[in-house]
């Protein structure tokens, strides 16, 4: 597992370690994979980034995850370590159910234990278009509804602000992956697709993204402005993806 995450901070490393050995012992042969998948498995974790690992089981008995508990408290506290627990038998209707989320993972993830799950797997264009008309607006409404709870206080937004970069990412990416621009990291494909709306300028709003994901931090100016940014480039990926077909 160690050359799968050398590229990660030694304590991420550590905590990983330490928690697949947990995993193993609790599952014994009920285990068939432990992926690690999004940003940590390319090694480019921000101190925003969550650490995804995807746990695929023969079965699922609470009695084997109550040994994890105090593990995963802890480095979900450490370094933002979230698992999701995945019936091998499910991997096929969760993929067509989230399809944006498992086309992410299957461009982004390291396998940390046993076999790849995903080498026949394969989401169908159509379960991937709904989804995405799906997740896009969804990430618009809530959007719109943070905006109104927290900006009394704008410094509150910078998290909002960069808690969002991360699924508008992946939807460009799933975006490109659909014409045929595959194997993109989704920053890179957010900047590539929204050459295809010219009617603005974005690079100032990809800064400030990036300063909110990596400072945690924006000028007073800038916090409210990139929420109105974020919300236009959301309703003109909407509309390109209901033009696609």
């Amino acid at each position: 597992m160690l050359n799968q995450t050398d590229a990660l901070p030694v304590s991420v490393q550590k905590g990983l370690n330490d928690f697949v050995g947990a995993v193993k012992q609790a599952f014994g042969n009920t285990l068939v994979s432990i992926v690690l998948y999004g940003s940590a498995a390319e090694g480019r974790l921000r101190p925003s980034s969550d650490v995804n690992v995807m746990l695929v089981l023969k079965t699922f008995d609470i009695a084997q995850i109550n040994p994890l508990r105090e593990k995963l408290s802890l480095y979900h506290a450490a370094f933002r370590l979230n698992v999701m627990f995945l019936l091998e038998s499910e991997i096929t209707i969760a993929s067509e159910a989230f399809a944006v989320k498992f086309t992410d993972i299957l461009s982004r993830h390291r396998i940390l234990l046993g076999t790849d799950p995903f080498d026949d797997i394969k989401v169908s264009r159509s379960a991937t278009l709904q989804r995405l008309r799906q997740v896009v607006i969804n990430l618009t409404l809530r959007l719109r509804e943070r905006y109104a709870l927290v900006s009394l206080h704008s410094e509150k937004l910078v998290p909002i602000i960069a808690d969002m970069a991360g699924p508008i990412r992946t939807c460009a990416a799933t975006i490109l992956s659909l014409e045929g621009k595959n194997d993109l990291h989704p920053k890179e494909a957010l900047q590539l697709l929204t050459k295809q709306f010219p009617q603005h300028d974005w690079q100032k709003t990809f800064n400030n993204i990036s300063k909110a994901r990596e400072e945690q931090e924006l000028n007073v100016s800038e916090e409210i402005s990139t929420i109105q940014e974020l919300l236009s480039l959301l309703q003109a990926m909407q509309n390109h993806i209901l033009n696609m077909k």
